[in-house]
């Protein structure tokens, strides 16, 4: 590795002293505690863009998951650094989405705005640290400081933190202010390279737009859209095609961002982890010309996809499931299992957030099997209803 990455065995420790690993350093346990977790399974039935029921062949959190954790590995090896922990916050930083995607972010936003809001990334922090309950002596994964911080800060450094956000931070200081290494630098590139080419191909294979339809909006899709029509010209199956312009364009964005990185780290010179912290900048990145393609590419995605009437028609209907959900549970805490209506505490803002905490564990399947228990008909289409 080289000496700016992140060393295992320099790690800042655990909020809960324990034994070393005779056979995994602290960042391999981390990934695995992550990949053991409940939080991790129910990524399965939890909404990338449609609605988890809503297709077997589309993204869900898992899988987009494990498709960045691939992509953050392979550049984190290329750079030398430490591809355990970056594969760790690769796999864990969707872990405080709650059901219906970014609809159900918003619901619970709505609901909370009373008592200090909700963030999906101070969520993932609540998961790791608290919510997760797999061990006798402590409450959450009791997960690295490293994987900690990198989780908190992975989109750089925050100076105004949620009341979750801080209350993680009281409990086992993270340095928010700072820069995170270049581990978690690359795990945040590694999730952009994956949702703008992976919602790409969803789009496309739902029949939202053809890749015609964003090779004239998109200069960056044009040429590798050409370029993959020279090289298979005898070929016309699009479903052939796709998967090689998908490819094209992953390759394309991640040869950029290594090029860009390498010569951020030539100019800065960093000889180790703190230097990278104390950067004041990110040395991870693509270069001014890159930036500008995948930022018309998430221009062509929002409008032509997030707004298309197919996914825009589940947004209020799964918002109102949320927002039911929440308002039934704070009217009856008994609802809840019994395990967290004991623990539903009297007073605000801790009643409202533990139910938040409840519904933001919830799949999407739960949510509207609770719903229908709790509320009455669900408000999605028939044909989401499982």
């Amino acid at each position: 590795m080289t000496p700016y990455a992140t060393n295992p065995a320099q790690s800042r420790g655990r909020r809960h002293q324990e034994s070393p690993s005779a056979t995994r350093t602290a960042f391999q346990r981390d990934r695995d505690r992550i990949v053991h977790s409940s939080a991790f399974r129910r990524l399965r039935y939890k909404t990338q863009v449609f609605v988890a029921p809503d297709g077997d062949h589309f993204r869900v959190r898992l899988t987009h998951s494990l498709e960045v954790a691939q992509i953050a590995r392979t550049l984190a090896r290329a750079l030398g650094l430490n591809d355990d922990l970056t594969e760790a916050l690769a796999l864990a930083h969707d872990l405080g989405h709650p059901p219906f995607g970014h609809s159900g972010e918003d619901a619970l936003e709505a609901a909370l705005a009373p008592y200090g809001g909700f963030d999906h990334n101070a969520q993932t922090l609540r998961i790791v640290t608290k919510l997760e309950t797999r061990y006798p002596g402590w409450d959450g994964l009791n997960l690295s400081w490293e994987t900690l911080e990198g989780l908190a800060k992975h989109n750089g450094p925050i100076h105004l933190p949620t009341w979750a956000m801080a209350q993680a931070d009281a409990d086992y200081p993270l340095d928010l202010a700072s820069h995170a290494g270049l581990e978690a630098q690359v795990a945040a590139l590694a999730d952009d390279i994956a949702y703008d080419n992976h919602d790409l191909d969803d789009g496309i294979r739902a029949g939202l737009f053809t890749p015609e339809d964003v090779a004239a909006a998109v200069p960056f899709t044009a040429q590798s859209w050409s370029a993959v029509i020279a090289r298979w010209p005898a070929i016309t199956a699009r479903r052939r095609l796709v998967p090689e312009l998908i490819r094209d364009q992953i390759g394309r964005m991640t040869d950029d961002l290594l090029t860009e990185t390498r010569r951020r780290l030539a100019e800065a010179t960093p000889q180790s982890v703190a230097d990278i912290r104390a950067a004041g900048r990110p040395l991870a990145g693509f270069s001014p010309e890159m930036a500008a393609q995948t930022a018309a590419l998430k221009t062509f995605l929002r409008n032509s996809m997030y707004r298309h009437p197919h996914v825009a028609a589940l947004r209020d209907p799964s918002k109102l499931v949320v927002a039911g959900l929440f308002a039934a549970l704070q009217a009856d805490p008994a609802a809840m299992p019994a395990d967290w209506a004991a623990a539903t505490p009297a007073e605000q803002p801790g009643r409202a957030r533990h139910i938040a905490d409840f519904i933001a564990g919830m799949t999407d399947r739960f949510a509207l099997n609770t719903y229908q228990r709790l509320v009455g008909a669900s408000p999605l289409p028939a044909e989401i209803i499982i």
